[in-house]
């Protein structure tokens, strides 16, 4: 792996936000994780020795961490969720998005009241739509996720007031 090819994977993972990514290439690889935090940092494995003499222009001595800024340049603060809420969480990996189609309103706003089985958002993993229900009635009091972001297993998507 190249020192450019390296510069293109990094910034293409911070413009896709993408959580993890993980790059291997024979001997070579290369693994950037996303935190929480407004820091993170990225490590890049040494290069073989051999791999160093057939590329004399890319020199990496030992693993250096790199910073880097979070999905949006600093941290967000989070809507407030009480315990008078039921969290709504992700069953599986994959994309979060608030209505059918672009530039179709969402499924739900919050202030909406919702009854078990309303259909929240869609959540896309392998190109398959999943439908994302509520399993409480009550009134939406909090959307956790940006429309559009990869989201994770057990991320809590929705808060909702219940009934």
């Amino acid at each position: 792996m190249t020192i450019e090819e390296i510069k293109e994977l990094l910034t293409v993972f911070i413009q896709s936000g993408v959580a993890e990514l993980e790059v291997q290439r024979g001997d070579n690889r290369l693994r950037l994780k996303r935190s929480s935090g407004i820091q993170q940092d990225v490590i890049v494995s040494p290069m073989p020795q051999q791999m160093m003499a057939a590329a004399p222009t890319a020199q990496i001595s030992s693993p250096q961490p790199i910073h880097l800024p979070g999905p949006s340049g600093g941290a967000q603060p989070k809507p407030q969720v009480d315990e008078n809420t039921e969290l709504v969480k992700s069953p599986i990996v994959g994309t979060f998005y608030e209505s059918a189609s672009p530039g179709s309103p969402p499924f739900v706003r919050v202030g909406d009241l919702v009854d078990v089985g309303t259909v929240l958002c869609i959540i896309e993993s392998m190109k398959l739509m999943n439908e994302i229900e509520s399993e409480v009635a009550g009134t939406v009091a909090a959307r956790l996720v940006e429309n559009g972001r990869p989201v994770e297993y057990g991320e809590a998507l929705f808060a909702i007031r219940p009934r």
